[in-house]
């Protein structure tokens, strides 16, 4: 067994502390992978404090993880030794059913082992990334171009992959008119991704001053849906939108956005259920969808992407004796628009 230190939630009230475990050795199929970074995505913080009621605690957050391969197992033929990788939301699945064998591992039908807070075949759980080193099959590791920028690249295995499936498997494309609501982690990817498929983009927020900010990632217009009149203009305007928000809020003045046969593609995950007008879907036959991360081909592909046309989250990096600040500050929306921790500082 390997003797590591991370950060912890001992308790859904509880701070992240510095907190010492073991993780086991690796196998045949396995990569010991030291960490780096890793990114603070806005679950982490939801299941620290049990706000999904299913946490286990001692919880070790982390799921936006970029290391360098320490050590390989003798069967692994992916990796070597020295290579910059990635790990994201999902470290297992089946790999027999028809998903995993399609190359969707995120919909397994058994099951993912999320990096976080999954059960394992002996009981225990999941530890993630705010933590020294991690092992993982290399079927689930991602390898990270060198163009990519390693203090940015985490956030792209879950704000980045969220967003670039929603908008590819939608196939939005260029002359698309494409909403997106809120402007955080996910919110800033979207408008990069969307703009660089050729969509016109409009950012739909609530504060005026983060106009200049929308138009710098790319966003063609921008709309306050406080005012009226500017909400009034844009009926039926969008023939996508999406909905990155994680908290509650009414979807049913957004929905009067879309044009006919127009989708919402949800992509927060509030703890509260959302409450919708079937009025609105039913008569001008409007849709709204969800999506769910990616698998490890599409993630894959998400980063060659980034790489050959220059796409990279916006991303303060701190260390780690700053977590706890950063998960407030995540709270109160105070971050443009990803923290990162810099687990050797």
């Amino acid at each position: 067994m390997i003797l590591i230190n991370g950060y912890a939630a001992m308790g859904s009230d509880s701070e992240l502390v510095p907190y010492k475990f073991e993780r086991k050795e690796p196998n045949d199929n396995e990569v010991l992978i030291d960490i780096l970074y890793c990114g603070i995505c806005h679950a982490d913080i939801h299941q620290s404090k049990n706000e999904y009621g299913n946490t286990k605690y001692p919880f070790v957050p982390g799921h936006e993880i970029i290391g360098r391969v320490l050590e390989v197992g003798k069967l692994v033929t992916k990796f070597k030794i020295g290579d910059h990788v990635g790990v994201g939301y999902f470290i297992n699945s089946c790999g027999h059913c028809k998903n995993c064998t399609g190359h969707e591992e995120q919909f397994c039908e058994n099951g993912i082992t999320p990096t976080q807070n999954g059960k394992l075949e002996d009981g225990s759980f999941t530890k993630g990334g705010y933590s020294e080193v991690i092992v993982v099959n290399e079927n689930y590791v991602l390898q990270i171009p060198e163009k990519v920028r390693l203090e940015s690249a985490a956030p792209l295995l879950c704000a980045g992959i969220t967003t670039y499936t929603a908008i590819k498997y939608n196939k939005i494309a260029p002359g698309n008119r494409v909403g997106v609501i809120g402007l955080g982690g996910l919110g800033h990817m979207a408008v990069k991704f969307a703009s660089s498929f050729g969509a016109e983009v409009t950012v739909l927020s609530t504060s005026d001053f983060k106009e200049e900010s929308a138009r710098s990632l790319g966003a063609h217009h921008f709309i306050n849906t406080k005012d009226i009149v500017q909400l009034k203009q844009a009926y039926n305007k969008f023939d996508y939108i999406i909905d990155t928000v994680s908290a509650a809020h009414d979807i049913n003045q957004y929905l009067q956005l879309l044009k006919k046969d127009g989708t919402l593609i949800l992509l927060g995950v509030p703890p509260e259920k959302l409450d919708f007008s079937v009025g609105m879907l039913t008569s001008l036959r409007k849709k709204i969808t969800g999506s769910f991360i990616g698998g490890i081909e599409d993630t894959q592909q998400m980063l060659e992407y980034c790489a050959e046309n220059n796409i990279s989250p916006e991303v303060e990096v701190i260390s780690p004796k700053y977590i706890n600040k950063a998960f407030e500050r995540v709270i109160q929306n105070d971050v443009h628009y990803r923290f990162v921790i810099d687990m050797k500082k």
